[in-house]
């Protein structure tokens, strides 16, 4: 039986932030995300009021040991602070030791306890960050959601190295919480920056393909081969309302925005291809990775690989992977970066997804499927679950952002034949395009497609696959990134 770490559930004030209702461990009766709270987030229900958003200049890093310098103090408190956790309490000594040892590279460990830890024990915590940075965090906006997406953006923005036997230490709390991360915390050879990885408060999903039932804890269940109708059958889905658009072989299949706001995961075939179909709600990106190339990679593979939602984030992007191998993949890159798909060196081939209204779907691909109104497990989708969540900006950490775009604004993101990324802002390449003007940039041209966008090789006019995203996110998966302007 899976373990829960209920001191930590107890304490935190962070209420399943990464998703729809259907993630929300105390929540398994409705489909309304309404009442899902970014992290820190202590309003009472029904305040709608907004952190006022403000670029903040980070303070210059703190310095941090060249070289990794035995620190018995620090060892001794780690111990301390882990047995705690383990029996049931907190250790506010063992953190004021830790802060004590003054190595910077330790603030990892406390902001990880300050994802589980409010009141009195996150102001403990803030401390100690203080103390071992040499930093206030008071002026921080990040500071009036929580002090740990404070904390972390602090230390990702410093990129603030680690520190030796980082990752055992996270393990523990993490698999603590849910022990269907063992294995991924457990790979010692894993291409996992394990700063980055965080929780987005729900539990792994790891139900078996085809299983129609949400999983008991609390995580966000991806919808296996959901029934569809043809275009007419889709009469229910408002003509203005975003669907994802997907054609492979000839055949066309639309994935309405709301339905994926509570999945955020599909494994399906079209086109005579399996695809596993990862939407990030944080992200604003829907992918779709072919995962038939996956049979016999691994010994465990004897079918097409099974996409699923780990329950965790890394720098505001979900973590998704495998669930017969238990590989842990990059979902924007498609890499897997743990377990036997690493070590066999799989990169998902990725095809193109289109952004658009349905109304403009269907009308360039009159033949196209959308998934059912009930997908198919006779369930009901309100049309915006996640009610305005994400309007704001960022709610889990990613450090400073590339300023030469808003964080939220669309990108359609490419990765060209060399391996260079470019990226073209999608509201300034539809107007350029609505005017006549061709929108090129690194041998890739942009189409329409629906009121989408598309990306082909500029000189033979083939596909290329695709997908946007808001801007953050791709910016800081692909900071090198060539940005088309106008």
């Amino acid at each position: 039986m899976r373990r829960r770490l209920g001191l930590l559930v107890a304490a935190a004030v962070l209420v399943a932030a990464c998703s729809s209702a259907d993630a929300t461990p105390a929540d398994t009766s409705t489909d309304t995300a309404a009442g899902t709270r970014e992290p820190g987030d202590t309003s009472e229900p029904g305040d709608t009021t907004a952190v006022e958003r403000v670029r903040f200049v980070y303070p210059d890093p703190p310095e941090s040991p060249a070289t990794a310098v035995p620190n018995a103090a620090a060892d001794e408190a780690i111990d301390r602070i882990v047995e705690g956790i383990g029996g049931g309490f907190f250790d506010a000594g063992g953190v004021t030791l830790l802060a004590e040892g003054g190595d910077v590279r330790h603030a990892w460990f406390v902001a990880d306890l300050l994802r589980f830890f409010a009141g009195p024990d996150a102001d403990v915590l803030v401390d100690a960050f203080e103390t071992l940075s040499g930093v206030s965090i008071a002026d921080d906006p990040d500071l009036q959601r929580s002090p740990w997406l404070s904390v972390t953006n602090h230390l990702i923005t410093w990129d603030t190295p680690a520190y030796d036997g980082y990752q055992e230490d996270k393990a523990f709390i993490f698999v603590l919480l849910e022990d269907g991360w063992a294995p991924f915390f457990g790979d010692a050879d894993a291409d996992i920056d394990w700063r980055y990885l965080s929780w987005g408060g729900v539990f792994i999903d790891d139900r078996l393909l085809g299983d129609p039932n949400t999983c008991p804890g609390g995580c966000i269940p991806a919808l296996d081969d959901p029934a569809t109708t043809d275009a007419a059958g889709g009469d229910w889905y408002p003509d203005e309302r975003v669907v994802f658009g997907i054609e492979v072989g000839g055949e066309a299949l639309a994935i309405p925005l709301n339905i994926a706001e509570i999945h955020e995961m599909f494994n399906l075939t079209l086109g005579d291809r399996r695809l596993g179909i990862p939407y990030c709600t944080l992200c604003g990106s829907a992918q779709a990775y072919f995962t038939d190339d996956l049979v016999g990679v691994a010994d465990a593979l004897v079918e097409p690989g099974v996409l699923r939602t780990s329950g965790l984030l890394s720098r505001s992007n979900k973590v998704m992977y495998e669930l017969t191998t238990e590989s842990v993949f990059d979902t924007f890159t498609g890499a897997a970066v743990s377990g036997p798909l690493q070590d066999a060196g799989v990169v998902l081939e990725e095809t193109t997804v289109v952004r658009s209204t349905w109304a403009e779907w269907k009308a360039e691909h009159p033949d196209t499927r959308i998934i059912a109104r009930d997908g198919g497990l006779g369930r009901s989708y309100e049309l915006d679950p996640l009610g305005g969540r994400d309007d704001d900006g960022p709610i889990f950490p990613i450090g400073e952002a590339d300023q030469r775009l808003g964080v939220q604004e669309f990108v359609v993101g490419v990765i060209v034949d060399d391996g260079s990324p470019i990226a073209f802002p999608s509201d300034a390449a539809t107007a350029a395009l609505e005017a006549g003007d061709s929108v090129e940039l690194g041998g890739i041209a942009l189409r329409t497609s629906g009121d989408g966008l598309v990306a082909v090789d500029a000189d033979s006019g083939t596909s290329v696959a695709a997908h946007e995203a808001f801007w953050f996110a791709w910016s800081q998966f692909h900071p090198d990134t060539l940005l088309w302007e106008p």
